[in-house]
């Protein structure tokens, strides 16, 4: 199940990622700030990360995932999968 999320800015956005290309894994969140962005929004720890503005995290590194999450600025739009 997918489902959509725009925090707004500015960061901090309340999360934190594990994951990526490089460790051959999914990038997923692996925590919560409570009462964070993130958390507000319903993110779950867990979820896995579709999508980061659009752009599909599939081939993404955990480096580069973090640096698109940077460059979102005021608006991050995340697409995840529970």
């Amino acid at each position: 199940e997918s489902y959509k999320v725009m925090l707004n800015g500015p960061a901090p956005w309340g999360f934190r990622l594990q994951g990526g290309k490089d460790f051959s894994m999914p990038l997923s969140i692996s925590r919560l700030t409570l009462g964070g962005k993130a958390a507000q929004a319903g993110v779950g720890v867990g979820d896995w990360v579709l999508y980061i503005d659009g752009e599909s995290t599939s081939a993404m590194t955990h480096i580069e995932a973090q640096n698109r999450i940077r460059a979102c600025g005021d608006r991050l739009c995340l697409t995840l999968s529970r």
